[in-house]
């Protein structure tokens, strides 16, 4: 039997905490409290040091940048408005995939869309920060899976995922064009959009590749280790017997 999560989504409007989108909840929200109080008490503002400057990234090689600013917010609206569209696309995707894929997808995804600000501008000084640019890649996976699947534009008018997305899309790709000084990430949003269609393009590439885990990794780094002390001792007390028993 399948989890309750794994269950398929029967409401237009949300569903069950998936656990990876749960934690991401977490995650983000933990981040965002850090953040006040950092810059109410510590005077620290975290955007400096952990969000996306492409500058820091390409001069001073800053490359945490690209994943860490995943996690900060400008505003409590900015991080409710990306949080409720991770728990409305997310959790469906989640169930849909796997937690591992679903992982994976939302952090290439996230990492692709900060790198497609780095090129845009490589030389700016202005931060980048929120989880937009992975929750675009939610967005384009969700129209292309589920391209009939009815939800609300603006918690109102039902509109089908595929003209969703399609708007969405649309906004993103103009406001880039004409260079919206508007504050929002543009370029994320459509970079992640971008990596999204990659990614689901070019699904086998990306088949074998495993999140990384320190469990697996220190046991396989534990088995190389006694691999070589075998063959170590071995050689010092069986080498000379089996050069004896050639002859």
């Amino acid at each position: 039997m399948r989890p309750t999560w794994s269950q398929p989504r029967a409401s237009m409007f949300g569903g069950s905490l998936t656990p990876v989108v749960k934690a991401l909840l977490i995650a983000n929200i933990g981040t965002f409290t850090f953040q006040l109080v950092a810059a109410s008490l510590a005077q620290t503002r975290l955007e400096r040091i952990f969000g996306l400057t492409p500058y820091d990234v390409t001069h001073h090689f800053f490359l945490w940048q690209v994943a860490t600013y995943l996690f900060l917010h400008g505003g409590i609206w900015h991080l409710a408005l990306n949080m409720i569209a991770l728990w409305m696309f997310g959790g469906e995707l989640e169930a849909h995939w796997g937690s591992e894929r679903f992982t994976r997808f939302y952090f290439i995804t996230g990492i692709g869309a900060g790198l497609c600000s780095v090129v845009a501008a490589w030389n700016s000084y202005i931060p980048i920060i929120g989880a937009s640019g992975a929750i675009y890649g939610l967005l384009a996976a969700y129209g292309i899976l589920f391209p009939d699947r009815t939800i609300l534009l603006y918690f109102i008018i039902p509109i089908k995922a595929r003209w969703f997305v399609l708007l969405f899309g649309l906004i993103a790709f103009w406001s880039t064009l004409s260079m919206s000084r508007d504050g929002v990430a543009h370029t994320a949003h459509l970079g992640g959009m971008l990596f999204g269609w990659l990614y689901l393009r070019n699904w086998g590439a990306f088949r074998g590749w495993r999140l990384p885990s320190p469990g697996a990794w220190w046991a396989k780094r534990q088995q190389e280790r006694r691999r070589k002390k075998f063959t170590v001792y071995y050689k010092s007390t069986r080498g000379e017997d089996d050069e004896n028993d050639e002859k």
